[in-house]
């Protein structure tokens, strides 16, 4: 496979952001969207991250050549560690490989699984209109991080959900989960496919695990990660300086990125050589 980034050089300065996403996870960007607005804007590098999705990989590499941006081999897992959420971006993954695939699959069949139950439940309770074959079936066909999302949509629509239960609510005792394969085991499969992998956002609240020293000390214990996302745009100055001092003293990779998933939050120009170490990792030089 033609490598977008094979040869690459950036200079320290050079724009990079190493979360987005598109369509196929949880995005709004299309691809060619994404792209295009990242070489309009001049960015020397990207990856596009989307949720459990692999399987993109070539066809992304061959639309990176044409566009003439390079774009890292990249996917966000879904990730569970003692019960809650941590995503882990994995890095420079080799496509003929299946690793990380075949987690990501399992994690869609279990997705559409409980999404299926879910719909059934709601239907049973009344809070979707009687079972329409169509609507589950568009349902199920969506990436598997939209789908939860989609059923509190759903609920919304049918008019339940706007008073003091909310329709999050209403879904969740339905019996959604958001899946989820244990960071351990997507750790193994991203080391196995020759990629690296860093916790994204480690500092973020809203549902997955903050971290603070004591819970990297213990994360890095039970699974051997090769960095941190501490760059990112919710994580405050004081998060920023942990995340690099943690990574510093461990020998850890360091990422940057803006989590754009569409025009309403777009991609951010974060510095080359603040992912320096990471970069060259995998083989990308900053001189």
């Amino acid at each position: 496979m033609n490598l977008s980034t094979t040869d690459l050089v950036l200079s320290p300065d050079a724009a990079i952001d190493l979360q987005t996403h598109t369509i196929y996870s949880d995005g709004s960007w299309t691809p060619e969207q994404l792209l295009d607005h990242l070489a309009s804007e001049q960015f020397g590098l990207a990856a596009i991250t989307d949720h459990d999705y692999p399987d993109s990989a070539i066809a992304l590499q061959r639309l990176a050549v044409d566009k003439r941006l390079p774009l890292l081999l990249a996917v966000e897992m879904t990730a569970s560690w003692n019960d809650q959420m941590t995503d882990v971006l994995c890095f420079g993954f080799d496509p003929s490989r299946h690793a990380l695939t075949e987690l990501a699959h399992d994690l869609v069949r279990r997705q559409r699984e409980n999404t299926r139950e879910v719909h059934e439940n709601l239907h049973r309770k009344g809070y979707v209109a009687p079972n329409d074959p169509d609507e589950l079936s568009t349902l199920l066909e969506m990436p598997s991080a939209q789908q939860p999302h989609a059923l509190v949509a759903l609920v919304k629509k049918n008019g339940h959900g706007a008073g003091e239960v909310s329709a999050g609510k209403l879904v969740l005792e339905a019996g959604c989960v958001f899946a989820m394969n244990d960071i351990a085991a997507v750790v193994d499969a991203a080391h196995q496919d020759g990629a690296v992998c860093l916790i994204a956002h480690p500092g973020r609240e809203d549902g997955f695990i903050c971290y603070d020293v004591p819970l990297l000390d213990q994360l890095c214990r039970e699974a051997p990660i090769d960095g941190l996302e501490a760059y990112y745009p919710r994580h405050t100055s004081e998060q920023t300086s942990l995340f690099r001092e943690y990574a510093g003293k461990h020998k850890l990779l360091i990422s940057a990125g803006s989590d754009s998933h569409g025009p309403e939050k777009m991609p951010i120009k974060y510095r080359a050589e603040l992912c320096r170490d990471l970069l060259e990792r995998l083989g990308i030089a900053v001189r």
